[in-house]
């Protein structure tokens, strides 16, 4: 599996139940939209739904680093770029930076660590060697 295979980019318009009282994108908000993009890299890792579903075995968010840059408001259409930029043995970094569309300067940028955990007994697992780490 190459790093560079595991990246994409999805798409989110910013809704009414986005916004707080200042007009402005949610700081929640944008970690629900990361976990979009987050769930179909899994994907490409050979971890869709049905996969989890199937296995009882989730990436698990372990550690989160976000640095909130420029707001975004009601109606804006916004890229979530994301990406795997580095695997263990036992945990793997996602990166993600968010932009509107069209425009190149990001509104955040976050980082986070993900660990398998078999469920239900909630034990953590080595990485699968064919990811490489």
């Amino acid at each position: 599996m190459k790093l560079e295979d595991l990246k994409l980019t999805t798409e989110e318009q910013v809704m009414f139940f986005d916004t707080d009282c200042g007009g402005v994108v949610h700081n929640m908000a944008y970690l629900r939209m990361i976990e979009t993009c987050r769930t179909r890299v899994a994907g490409l890792m050979g971890m869709g739904l049905a996969t989890m579903a199937e296995t009882a075995l989730f990436p698990v968010v372990v550690r989160t680093e976000i640095d909130y840059k420029s707001p975004a408001r009601l109606g804006d259409v916004l890229e979530i770029h994301g990406h795997v930029s580095e695997i263990g043995k036992v945990k793997f970094w996602c990166e993600f930076t968010v932009e509107k569309k069209g425009e190149s300067r990001p509104l955040i940028k976050c980082r986070q660590a993900l660990a398998l955990v078999q469920m239900p007994a909630g034990k953590p697992q080595r990485l699968p060697e064919e990811w490489g780490g």
